[in-house]
């Protein structure tokens, strides 16, 4: 295997981890693969510091509310020691009784040190639905906080 492979394997497999990670509120998880200089860009445009966006990811998943979330439309384009991940969410909540379906990009900058890859940046944009991505590019999803099997 080439390094151009190996490293959208190792990308793939760390865009896997970043979404299991906050399915399952996995701080240390997720410390692990965030740079120490990692900042978070929300929908509404708030820059959030590393220390504040692993405090809200260790509460961030409700499977009670967030009841579907898939990764879907995943595209990974490296340059040298710097890569882009950007895919989109889809998902139903429960709010107030009713069942409300949306969808998130997000586009993910890492960088590689010492060997490893560690995310820089995660920024997210609000999908309007005549550009939500079709069900044919679904990587994973999940149910309840649980993992579906593709087959």
């Amino acid at each position: 295997m080439n390094q151009p492979e190996i490293d959208l394997n190792e990308l793939r497999a760390l865009n896997a981890r970043f979404i299991h990670n906050f399915v399952a509120n996995d701080v240390p998880s997720h410390d692990a693969i965030t740079h120490e200089r990692f900042l978070y860009i929300s929908t509404s445009g708030a820059r959030v510091d590393r220390a504040e966006y692993l405090r809200q990811w260790a509460t961030g998943f409700d499977p009670e509310v967030i009841v579907y979330w898939d990764v879907r439309d995943e595209r990974i384009d490296v340059f040298g020691d710097f890569a882009l991940v950007r895919a989109t969410n889809k998902h139903i909540q429960r709010t107030g009784g009713q069942e409300v379906t949306g969808m998130t990009a997000y586009t993910d900058a890492y960088v590689r040190e010492a060997g490893r890859w560690l995310c820089v940046q995660a920024q997210l944009t609000a999908v309007s639905p005549e550009n939500y991505p079709g069900d044919e590019t679904i990587v994973n999803s999940y149910v309840m906080g649980l993992l579906q099997v593709r087959g």
